[in-house]
């Protein structure tokens, strides 16, 4: 059946609004612009790249400088390969000056319905604000909100408990016993970055053994083979893969962490990336980090492993994870699937939500950045006359 909608009409009055000045917002803002239509960014926080101001300091891009530039300006090669976080930041600043953007900060848009007339959004703000746009394009970031899991006795724990979104660097830590708590690209970094600042003891809790990538061989990226890869069969790539992990990665199973026993490109298709090696392979290898069972719970003050064993590190850092929090934004547009992400992205919006657009809610093996340049250029194509 056709969609009765009324279509959207853009008008001055009524601009796009970009919710979330981070590099997918600001990308579809300049795309946006580059192509005549008036975008208004809206930021909670008050700068824009609030999510990398408030990641850890030794934190670099895993995509290539190349790889990684958005619309319209390309990154400084005195930048380097791997882009550091400082210098993403440095970059999504004279990305925003450089295109003009009109970015207004300190708003948070607590809730989205379509106008009476059925042409375009109404998009309510904090400070009573209400705001009228032709489209919206949602780019509030993958990873939003810190997800802490409620761990059984959590509260009897006496040591300190973080998540890894308030980890910036090894230095309050060294000297201690710690225990990091997943093994996905920021829970092996921190690993690393612990051993290297100091901690006495690093711990490294695994509930599913991660696929391992070289962020380079030889030269050739990691990266492009996630590009390379992301049309063949999901059987082909895990065949490949797997080949190729023996061949670069050893064996560190006598280490405590085996090899996956499901293929590298079947749990991307499942949400999860590989870790790309900055050194982890390396640091459990001699014993420096040590991997052992997942957490279970805490119980006088102690942390009960899944295998039993009770451990008493001195802090415990939670690289558990992010909720993408969307459901008090769209809670009535029935536009979220089941795992609270959007059931359209790109340049197509969710059915029955024509205007309505999403970006960066994906996690690909391709390189997230270079993503959300292909994004706004369609979402910017999709929404222009």
């Amino acid at each position: 059946m056709a969609d009765s909608t009324p279509p959207l009409t853009l008008t001055q009055d009524r601009p796009v609004y970009v919710i979330g000045a981070g590099p997918g917002g600001l990308a579809a803002a300049a795309a946006l612009r580059a192509r005549g239509v008036r975008a208004v960014v809206l930021e909670k926080s008050d700068h824009v790249g609030a999510s990398w101001r408030g990641h850890y300091d030794r934190l670099h891009l895993h995509t290539t400088r190349r790889l990684s530039t958005l619309p319209g300006l390309t990154i400084p090669r005195s930048f380097g390969r791997w882009v550091s976080r400082d210098n993403v930041i440095r970059y999504l600043e004279k990305y925003a000056e450089h295109h003009q953007l009109d970015v207004v900060t300190g708003v948070e848009v607590t809730g989205l319905e379509r106008t009476d007339d059925g042409t375009g959004w109404l998009l309510h703000a904090t400070g009573g604000r209400e705001l009228t746009g032709s489209a919206v394009v949602v780019a509030t970031g993958y990873n939003h909100t810190p997800h802490l899991p409620d761990w059984p006795g959590r509260d009897t724990y006496t040591g300190e408990l973080l998540h890894a979104a308030d980890y910036r660097n090894a230095r309050p830590y060294a000297g201690q016993d710690v225990l990091v708590v997943g093994v996905g690209n920021t829970g092996a970094e921190i690993a690393v970055d612990l051993v290297e600042g100091g901690a006495a003891r690093v711990r490294l809790a695994v509930r599913t053994a991660p696929h391992i990538v070289r962020r380079s061989t030889a030269g050739w990226p990691a990266q492009l083979s996630g590009i390379l890869c992301r049309r063949l069969p999901v059987a082909l790539v895990d065949r490949l893969a797997g080949l190729i992990a023996r061949l670069s990665v050893p064996d560190l199973t006598a280490r405590g962490l085996p090899r996956p026993d499901t293929g590298l490109y079947s749990r991307v298709k499942q949400g999860a990336i590989p870790v790309q090696d900055v050194g982890l392979i390396d640091a459990v290898r001699k014993g420096r980090v040590e991997p052992v069972a997942a957490l279970e719970s805490f119980e006088d003050g102690k942390v009960i492993l899944t295998d039993g064993t009770r451990i008493g590190p001195d802090t415990v850092i939670a690289a558990t994870g992010y909720r993408r929090a969307l459901e008090g934004l769209v809670a009535d547009l029935d536009v979220l699937d089941p795992r609270g992400l959007p059931t359209a992205h790109g340049r197509r919006p969710p059915n029955h939500a024509p205007g309505l657009y999403f970006t960066g809610f994906t996690n690909p093996i391709s390189g997230t950045l270079r993503e959300l340049s292909r994004d706004a250029e369609k979402i910017a194509k999709a929404i222009s006359p």
